[in-house]
C-alpha cells in the first residue's frame, strides 16, 4: 500500500506546522519522491488550487483503438490491448506532467475504453492527431509469432483529458 512507504519525518513535521492533514502530506511527500517539504507543500497546495477552480471536474480515460482489418481472436486482442496498457502506462513514467495525468486517471476511476479502428494507416493517423495535441500515446506493433504478421500494429492507446481525447477519437464505435 502506498502509505505505507517511507516518508522523511523532518519533512512531514514540517507541512504537518502548515496545517497539511497527515495523509494529504504523505501522499504529497510521494508523489514528490520525498525532495524536500518544500516541493511537497507546493504540490499540496497547487492540487488544492486547481481543485478549487474546479479542476476535479475534468475526467481522464485511457482509450485502445484496435486495428479491425487484421481479423484478431478475441485473446489476441486482449493480449494486444493489455501490451498496449502497460506501455502507455510506463510511457507515462517518463515525464513530470505525464506521471501527473497518469495519478489524476487512477484517482479518478481508470476509465478504459476500447474502440474499433479501420486499419494502420487509420490507427496511424489518430496518433499523429493525438500527439498533435499533446497526448501521450502507445502503438503496438506485433513481433508476429501468431496470428499476424510481424510488425503489424494492431493497438494505439491514448491517454488524456476526456474531451480532448474524444477529440480524436469521439467518432469511432465501441468494441
Amino acid at each position: 500500500m502506498e502509505s505505507q512507504q517511507e516518508v522523511n519525518p523532518v519533512f512531514l513535521q514540517q507541512l504537518r506546522e502548515l496545517d497539511i492533514p497527515e495523509e494529504a502530506a504523505k501522499q504529497a511527500l510521494l508523489h514528490t519522491q520525498n525532495v524536500s517539504a518544500e516541493e511537497a507543500a507546493m504540490y499540496y497546495f497547487n492540487k488544492l488550487e486547481n481543485e478549487d477552480e474546479g479542476d476535479e471536474d475534468l475526467m481522464y480515460k485511457m482509450v485502445f483503438v484496435v486495428n479491425m482489418e487484421l481479423s484478431m481472436g478475441v485473446g489476441k486482442v486482449a493480449a494486444q490491448v493489455g501490451h498496449a496498457a502497460v506501455g502507455l502506462y510506463q510511457a507515462l513514467q517518463e515525464k513530470n506532467s505525464w506521471r501527473e495525468m497518469a495519478w489524476r486517471w487512477d484517482h479518478a476511476g481508470a476509465k478504459k475504453i476500447v474502440l474499433q479502428g479501420t486499419n494502420m494507416a487509420h490507427l496511424l493517423e489518430l496518433q499523429a492527431l493525438a500527439m498533435s495535441l499533446s497526448l501521450p500515446t502507445k502503438l503496438v506493433q506485433d513481433a508476429g509469432h501468431t496470428q499476424v504478421e510481424p510488425g503489424s500494429c494492431t493497438v494505439l492507446a491514448i491517454i488524456g483529458e476526456e474531451e480532448m481525447v474524444n477529440n480524436v477519437t469521439g467518432s469511432l464505435k465501441l468494441l
